[in-house]
């Protein structure tokens, strides 16, 4: 099933929701409270894309007494954000200009 699993990868990081999340968590592991304060975005639409991120591992989730703590997958994500970084600066920078100032 490496079609179907490809697919489900691309979909789970295909969306600017999801994208934003794994942005903002580069900084630091947060909860869903601080992941919401720095994408001002409702919780139930960030808690539902963070289920997505982590059913598909991007995401590593530890308990703090009541709240959930999201951070990148470091095994996997992360090498995988750098590198499309690098990517990106190299191959795309004149190119990718964004022009939308909420991503």
């Amino acid at each position: 099933m490496k079609c179907f699993s490809y697919n489900k990868f691309f979909e789970t990081i295909g969306s600017r929701t999801r994208l934003k999340i794994l942005e903002c968590l580069q900084s630091r592991p947060m909860s869903v409270t601080e992941i919401c304060s720095c994408l001002k975005e409702e919780q139930s639409k960030i808690s539902h894309n963070l289920k997505c991120l982590a059913d598909c591992h991007f995401l590593d989730v530890k308990r703090q007494g009541k709240k959930r703590i999201y951070s990148l997958n470091k095994d996997t994500i992360l090498p995988l954000i750098k590198l499309v970084d690098k990517h990106v600066k190299k191959y795309c920078c004149k190119k990718c200009i964004i022009k939308d100032s909420k991503r």
